[in-house]
C-alpha cells in the first residue's frame, strides 16, 4: 500500500510545486508576522512532508528530535509543536495536566474510530471514564480473572511457538502476539473465547484487520488535511476507515447484545455476572451499547497492540542478546524451582504473585524494552490553537 492509495486525487508536478510554494509562503508569513515578538520554536516540518513519510512517520519525527526537542509542524488548520523534551512531558502530562486537552480538533478527528472513548474526550467525561477503568481493572475480582485468562492463553502461545520452533517452522511472531493479545483482551472485556492463534473464529480475525484499519486511518486523519472531503464523499481513506468501523461495531455490538442476554437470564449465578468487565457493567446499570462500546474499544486500543508491540520488541532484543536471555532463563528456572526439561504446564502451574515477584531482572528486561520501543511512541493534546505531539 503505496501514500498514492490515500490521496483525493493523483498528484501531478505542477500540484506539488504549487504545495509546496503554499507551504513556503506559509512558513514565511507565519515567521514574518511573529519575528518581533517572542522567540518560538523553529518551523522543520509541514503536513506536506508528514504525508510524504507517513508509512515511516514514527522514524521521520524521531529523526527531526535528534535536532531540535521542540519543534513545530505547519498545518493548514492548525499548527503541530512537537517536544521530547523532559522538562516539557512532564510538565503537560504531570505538572499542568488539565491545560493540555484534546479539542474539538482532535475529537473530530478520533470520535468516528472511538467514540466518545477516554482517548477521544476531555474534561468531566475523561475524569467519568477514567473512574470507571480503573475502578473495574482495579478489583480483585478482574485481576484474579484476567491472570488465569493470561496465563491459559501464555500456555496456548508458548505451545504454538514450542511447536514451530520443533518442526524448524517459520512463524510471524508479532502476528501471532497479536492474535494472542486479542484472545486474552476479549476474554477479559467480553468474558467470550474468540480463538484466534489457533485461526478457529474468521469472525474475530477480520475484527481485528478492521480494528487495525480504524487505527491507522484514524491516524492519517492528522497529517490528511482533505480528510473530511474524502468523508464526504466517501473516497480513499475514509471509505476503508467507514468499511473497517462498519466491520468493528457490527463484531462489538453482537457481542454486546449476546452478553447482555446472557447476563439477563444468568440470575442469581455471580459465577457467570461478575467475572469479565462488561458482565460488570452491565450488573451497574450500564446497559447503553453505545457506551459500552466506546469503552470497549478504548480498551482494546489501550491493551491489545500495546501489549503485542512490546513483547515482540522483546523477544527482538533478547534474541539480540543472548546472554540477557540465559540470565532471564536462569532466574525463571531459579524463582519456579523448574529444571531445563520441565513442560509448558509445569511451568504454568508455579507461575503465582510471589513467584513473578522474584523475577526483578525479567521485569527490568521487559521496562528497557518499552524504554527502548515504547508502545505508545505519540500522545496529543491541544492548547491555544495547537495541536502538541509528545514522543515518549
Amino acid at each position: 500500500m503505496s501514500i498514492m492509495d490515500f490521496l483525493p486525487i493523483s498528484l501531478s508536478p505542477i500540484a506539488i510545486s504549487l504545495a509546496v510554494i503554499l507551504a513556503v509562503l506559509m512558513i514565511r508569513v507565519h515567521l514574518g508576522t511573529e519575528k518581533n515578538k517572542k522567540r518560538y520554536h523553529p518551523v522543520v516540518a509541514t503536513f506536506l512532508s508528514a504525508l510524504i513519510n507517513f508509512s515511516r512517520l514514527h522514524d521521520y519525527m524521531t529523526e527531526l528530535a535528534c535536532k531540535h526537542k521542540t519543534y513545530r509542524v505547519l498545518n493548514l488548520f492548525t499548527n503541530f509543536v512537537f517536544t521530547t523534551d523532559p522538562a516539557n512531558v512532564e510538565y503537560i502530562l504531570k505538572t499542568n495536566f488539565a491545560n493540555y486537552g484534546k479539542g474539538l480538533y482532535l475529537y473530530n478527528i478520533l470520535s468516528d474510530g472511538l467514540g466518545s472513548g477516554i482517548f477521544a474526550v476531555d474534561g468531566e467525561k475523561w475524569v467519568h471514564l477514567r473512574k470507571v477503568a480503573s475502578n473495574e481493572l482495579s478489583t480483585k475480582a478482574v485481576r484474579d480473572f484476567s491472570g488465569a485468562v493470561f496465563k491459559n492463553n501464555g500456555v496456548k502461545l508458548a505451545r504454538i511457538i514450542s511447536e514451530a520452533a520443533t518442526s524448524d517452522q517459520a512463524i510471524d511472531i508479532q502476528d501471532l502476539f497479536m492474535k494472542a493479545a486479542l484472545d486474552s483482551i476479549v476474554k477479559v472485556l467480553l468474558g467470550i473465547e474468540v480463538d484466534t492463534m489457533y485461526g478457529t473464529n474468521e469472525e474475530a480475525t477480520r475484527f481485528s484487520n478492521a480494528f487495525d484499519v480504524v487505527n491507522e486511518m484514524t491516524l492519517y486523519r492528522c497529517v490528511d488535511f482533505s480528510w473530511k472531503i474524502k468523508k464526504l464523499l466517501n473516497i480513499g481513506s475514509e471509505a476503508m476507515l467507514r468499511k473497517s468501523i462498519k466491520v468493528a461495531d457490527e463484531f462489538v455490538y453482537n457481542l454486546i447484545k449476546s452478553k447482555t442476554e446472557t447476563v439477563a437470564n444468568s440470575g442469581d449465578d455471580l459465577h457467570l455476572k461478575r467475572r469479565d468487565i462488561l458482565s460488570r457493567l452491565l450488573e451497574s446499570g450500564q446497559t447503553d451499547p453505545k457506551y459500552l462500546r466506546d469503552i470497549i474499544f478504548s480498551l482494546f486500543v489501550a491493551g491489545k497492540d500495546t501489549a503485542a508491540s512490546t513483547l515482540t520488541w522483546f523477544i527482538y532484543m533478547v534474541c539480540k542478546h543472548p546472554d540477557i536471555q540465559g540470565k532471564i532463563a536462569q532466574e525463571v528456572r531459579k524463582a519456579t524451582n523448574l529444571k531445563d526439561n520441565s513442560s509448558i504446564d509445569e511451568l504454568a502451574d508455579n507461575l503465582t504473585e510471589e513467584t513473578l515477584s522474584k523475577m526483578q531482572y525479567l521485569v527490568a528486561a521487559l521496562t528497557e524494552t518499552s524504554r527502548l520501543y515504547p508502545a505508545v511512541p505519540l500522545v496529543q493534546g491541544f492548547v491555544w490553537g495547537r495541536t502538541l505531539l509528545i514522543e515518549r
